[in-house]
């Protein structure tokens, strides 16, 4: 069974907004309502991580504080190659997971570029 959608959408919406109390609430509800599977453990693992590197903002070498949320192509050559990942049977389920939350990320991020550029057309 995947994560609940809403609640990681939600949870990646809060970790770009950098409401970090918010967003580990939304993570402690979706250890709760997650069955242990590898594959979940490896999504909420990668969650996790994502959480405490923009938490921590202190190590520039980070992928994530090195993402340019703006650089919809470059968004999605890393979606595409998280996705390859997520789908290679080459992984164990724990690592399929864990890419498949990063691949998660980047469609998030590039939904969140695509509804700015609509909102500022509209103005």
């Amino acid at each position: 069974m995947p994560m609940p959608s809403a609640f990681v959408t939600r949870f990646f919406q809060l970790v770009t907004m950098r409401r970090f109390a918010e967003a580990e609430r939304v993570l402690q509800r979706l250890k709760q309502k997650t069955q242990k599977t590898e594959w979940n453990r490896g999504y909420y693992r990668a969650l996790y991580g994502m959480l405490l590197a923009q938490k921590s903002n202190s190590n520039e070498d980070t992928f994530i504080s090195n993402l340019d949320l703006n650089d919809k192509e470059s968004l999605q050559g890393h979606r595409r190659e998280f996705l390859r990942h997520a789908r290679s049977r080459l992984h164990a389920d724990y690592d399929r997971g864990f890419f498949s939350a990063w691949a998660k990320y980047m469609y998030i991020l590039l939904q969140n570029e695509a509804g700015k550029t609509q909102n500022q057309k509209n103005k």
